[in-house]
C-alpha cells in the first residue's frame, strides 16, 4: 500500500492537475500543446542528452536487461499487430498503428519519475540506459513495418530512405545520438553549456507530468472498444510480464530487473498517437489506448511494484 501513496499517487496526481486545468478552462488547450512542445522538443532532448553523456556505458548497458525489455517490447508489437488483424480484421496499416502502441511504453513521462520515486536517483542509470534505445529501436521498428506493408511487402532502398529520413527527423534520436558521441568520444562540453542543459532537464519530468494531463483531455475513449482493451492489455500486462519472466530467466540482479520491468509496465507513450497521426491510421485506437492505460497503469503499476524484489 505505501508504494501507492508514496510513489505512485504524487506522479498521477501531477498528471491529474494538468487534466483539470484544461478541463476547468483554466488553461487552453492551444498553451497545453506549446507546453507538450517545449516538453517533447527541449526539456526531454536535454535530459536525455545530459544522461547518455554521462552515463558509464560499460557498466549500465546491460545487455541481458536490454534484451528483456526489448524482446517484451517486440512480443507486445507483434501481439497487436497480429491481434488487430486476424482478431479484429483490421487493414494491414492500421493493425501496424495497433501494435505501435503495445510498443512503445511511456519510458520517460512516466517511467522514469515512478522508478526515481520507488527505487531513488542511482537506480536511474538503467532506466536511461532502456531510454536510451527506445524512441529509436520502436519508430525503426514501426516506422519499417509501416513503409513496408504501404509498399505491398516490399522492402527496397525507397523503402529504407523514407524510414531513415523519418529516424533522423526525430528530436528525440538526435538527443541521444548526440550523447553518445560525446561519451564515446569523451569531448569536453563547456560548463556553462551543461548547467544551461541542466537547467532545462530538470524541468523535464514535471512539465511532461502536468502536459500529459492537459493532453488527455482531448483523447475521448469511443468505439473499437474492444481492440482498445485489448492492446492495453497488451501493454500493461503481456510487455511486462514477458519482460519479468526473462529477466528471471536471465538472473538479471535486483536493480536491472526493477528498471526493465517498470519502464516495460508504464501505459502507452502519447508518441504511439503521433505515430499514428503520421499515417492517419488507427488514430482513435491509440488516442483512446493512452487515456485508458494511463489511467488503468495506477492499478497495475502498483501490482508491478509489489511484485517486484
Amino acid at each position: 500500500m505505501s508504494a501507492l501513496f508514496d510513489v505512485i499517487l504524487p506522479v498521477f496526481l501531477i498528471v491529474a492537475a494538468g487534466f483539470a486545468a484544461v478541463r476547468m478552462g483554466w488553461m487552453s488547450t492551444g498553451t497545453v500543446d506549446a507546453l507538450g512542445r517545449f516538453t517533447q522538443n527541449f526539456a526531454i532532448p536535454c535530459l536525455l542528452f545530459s544522461a547518455i553523456s554521462t552515463v558509464d556505458l560499460g557498466r549500465d548497458f546491460n545487455l541481458l536487461m536490454l534484451a528483456s525489455f526489448y524482446i517484451g517490447a517486440t512480443s507486445g508489437f507483434a501481439a497487436g499487430f497480429f491481434g488487430a488483424r486476424l482478431i479484429f480484421g483490421r487493414p494491414w496499416s492500421d493493425s501496424v498503428a495497433i501494435g505501435f502502441v503495445g510498443l512503445f511504453s511511456n519510458s520517460v513521462m512516466l517511467g522514469l519519475p515512478i522508478s526515481e520515486r520507488a527505487f531513488g536517483t542511482a537506480a536511474l542509470a538503467n532506466n536511461f540506459a532502456i531510454v536510451a534505445l527506445h524512441a529509436p529501436f520502436c519508430y525503426l521498428l514501426g516506422v519499417t513495418m509501416m513503409e513496408v506493408v504501404r509498399g505491398g511487402g516490399r522492402l527496397n532502398g525507397a523503402t529504407l530512405a523514407r524510414v531513415l529520413r523519418s529516424m533522423f527527423h526525430n528530436v528525440l534520436v538526435l538527443a541521444i545520438a548526440l550523447g553518445f558521441a560525446v561519451n564515446l568520444t569523451g569531448l569536453a562540453v563547456p560548463g556553462v553549456v551543461t548547467d544551461a542543459v541542466d537547467l532545462l532537464a530538470r524541468a523535464a519530468l514535471p512539465t511532461a507530468l502536468f502536459g500529459l494531463g492537459g493532453v488527455l483531455v482531448q483523447y475521448r475513449p469511443e468505439g473499437d472498444l474492444r481492440a482498445i482493451l485489448f492492446v492495453t492489455a497488451v501493454s500493461l500486462l503481456l510487455h511486462p510480464a514477458i519482460t519479468y519472466g526473462l529477466g528471471r530467466a536471465f538472473g538479471l540482479g535486483i536493480d536491472p530487473l526493477r528498471a526493465a520491468v517498470t519502464t516495460a509496465a508504464m501505459a502507452p507513450g502519447v508518441n504511439t498517437f503521433i505515430f499514428a497521426s503520421m499515417y492517419g491510421k488507427a488514430r482513435r485506437v491509440a488516442a483512446s489506448a493512452v487515456l485508458l492505460g494511463t489511467a488503468a497503469s495506477l492499478v497495475t503499476i502498483w501490482m508491478w511494484l509489489t511484485i517486484l524484489p
